[in-house]
């Protein structure tokens, strides 16, 4: 059998054959795990929102709806029991040191937190991270039973009432934007459908840039 030419040629026929086989395998794997990365995602969200929203009989993934506020739109999950509305849930981003943290928000009918979630973020592990419990019920930074729409939660570094995470002022600034803004969703949709008497109050997030140059002596 005659030996192939080492040529450029022959050099591009192999590498475009590698490339085919590559992709192929490629799309069949992402086809494979498509479905069960699909229900692994659903039944996440479906967690959060039955732990930051609890007691509800209704099914509100299935009622989800998008509320905008600031050309920034929100998904809100509105929760009923015997067919009251009784709050909802909202997911709200906000970009912290290292990336963006995304939150599940619960608000009662009232606008008071009830509990959250923190579905993503991309902070320093052991520092930032600190998020996910930090905030709840019990610890330093508890926010839950405010109302973000009396008063817009601010670290007291900043005179505002919550406490930040150790070493991590920009991560906290982040996330209480965040539940800022998942508030803000929140009382817009109520309004919209006239729900409940929760009241609205402008939020303005903190400029990012501005809190990174305030807390240049913040390690996260």
């Amino acid at each position: 059998m005659k030996k192939l030419e080492s040529s450029l040629k022959n050099m591009l026929l192999v590498l475009t054959g590698v490339t085919a086989v590559s992709v192929a395998l490629l799309a069949y794997v992402n086809e494979l795990t498509k479905e069960p990365i699909a229900q692994a995602n659903a039944k996440t969200l479906s967690d959060a929102v039955s732990a930051v929203v609890p007691g509800f009989d209704n099914d509100p993934i299935a009622e989800k709806k998008i509320q905008e506020v600031n050309g920034v739109q929100y998904a809100v999950y509105p929760a009923t029991k015997g067919g009251e509305y009784i709050g909802a849930a909202v997911e709200a981003t906000s970009m912290g040191f290292g990336g963006e943290l995304k939150v599940l928000v619960g608000f009662d009918a009232e606008g008071k937190i009830i509990d959250y979630s923190l579905l993503a973020h991309a902070e320093t592990p052991g520092l930032g991270s600190k998020a996910a419990e930090w905030f709840k019920k019990g610890n330093k930074g508890n926010i839950v039973g405010l109302n973000p729409g009396e008063t817009p939660l601010t670290v007291s570094k900043d005179g505002g009432q919550v406490d930040a995470i150790t070493a991590s002022t920009i991560t906290s600034r982040a996330f209480l934007n965040a539940v800022n803004a998942a508030y803000a969703a929140y009382a817009g949709q109520n309004t919209a459908d006239g729900a409940t008497g929760a009241t609205q109050k402008h939020v303005e997030p903190a400029n990012d840039a501005d809190s990174a140059a305030t807390d240049s002596v913040s390690v996260n």
